[in-house]
């Protein structure tokens, strides 16, 4: 069990370097939606696919020098844990980069953060005991979201479809969790090793979702429509940031923080990701202000979801 004194004092005695690494890796993960958004003309789908294919990239070196260093033991259920959270990640991103095309950018990233909240709705219908803050949580979060819903059909960019879409996305993370949790437990596995095969598997299912769904093609020949058609100089600088950013800096800054910073911190500060999501939008011209109902109910939906993460930290440490 770890006392509360020594979790602070972890956190305040942690080196300048590690909080530089959290902030930049939280703003390049928050920074994600509002580029998805300056790509018109390219269908979500395919704009997930894009990204995915080049994380992968970007991460197979590091997969390879991990292969040949590691004594990681594969096994067949390894595999089908692998298959199975590359499956949830696919929903997951093709969910999400749908719903930015079909709601706000303050709501779709309100939504897909979510999951804490779905987490502890989960728990309470396994009957599973839980600490009064996850369910204070719970209900100051889904109130939130009650709240924020009052703007759909207002005559803004909110919809309910686009809503729900954020929303399944958060539900295909947790998921992507859980497989990753059951993977841990197997033993531990090296991040590249996991995290390559993972993304690979969403990469290509998203391409091949969007050549029956979209019409992308195998050909060049119109690039906006092509399922490798990022590789073009018209599109290599934004996927290539998507990949580096969020992919690399945001996802590895933030595990490299762990080094230093407790779990705790790390998902809080994660939580401000509608936050700065939404301010980058804004400054970057793809997204208005939020409407009155989502300035009502967004602080609820971050707070609740803070007091999730917040009573899980205190329902683990109890039960340690």
């Amino acid at each position: 069990m770890k006392p509360e004194g020594e979790f602070l004092q972890t956190s305040k005695h942690a080196p300048m370097q590690a909080w530089i690494i959290l902030g930049v890796a939280v703003v390049a993960v928050s920074s994600a939606g509002a580029v998805f958004r300056t790509m018109d003309g390219i269908g979500p789908l395919l704009k997930a696919g894009w990204r995915l294919q080049a994380t992968s990239l970007v991460l197979f070196p590091f997969f390879i020098w991990q292969l040949r260093t590691s004594e990681f033991q594969w096994t067949r259920k390894v595999g089908f844990i692998l298959l199975g959270s590359g499956a949830c990640l696919w929903i997951h991103f093709g969910s999400w980069v749908w719903s930015l095309d079909h709601t706000s950018l303050t709501h779709s990233l309100l939504f897909v953060t979510a999951h804490p909240l779905i987490i502890v709705f989960g728990m309470a219908l396994l009957r599973m005991n839980l600490h009064r803050w996850e369910i204070a949580g719970a209900l100051v979060g889904f109130s939130g979201a009650i709240i924020t819903l009052q703007d759909v059909g207002g005559g803004g960019e909110v919809t309910l479809i686009g809503d729900l879409a954020a929303f399944l996305g958060a539900l295909a993370f947790v998921g992507y969790l859980a497989a990753g949790r059951v993977l841990r437990a197997q033993g531990e596995i090296p991040l590249f090793l996991y995290a390559f095969p993972v993304t690979a598997i969403a990469g290509i299912l998203l391409t091949i979702q969007a050549i029956f769904q979209e019409g992308a093609t195998l050909e060049m020949s119109v690039v906006d429509d092509a399922a490798f058609g990022w590789t073009d100089p018209t599109w290599l600088l934004l996927v290539g940031y998507l990949a580096l950013g969020p992919g690399l800096a945001g996802h590895t800054g933030i595990n490299a923080s762990m080094k230093w910073l407790p779990p705790l911190v790390i998902s809080v500060a994660v939580v401000l990701e509608p936050l700065i999501g939404s301010f980058l939008g804004w400054a970057m011209g793809v997204e208005s202000m939020p409407s009155f109902w989502t300035f009502v109910g967004g602080p609820f939906m971050i707070a609740g979801t803070t007091l999730a993460i917040i009573g899980s930290h205190h329902r683990t440490t109890e039960e340690s």
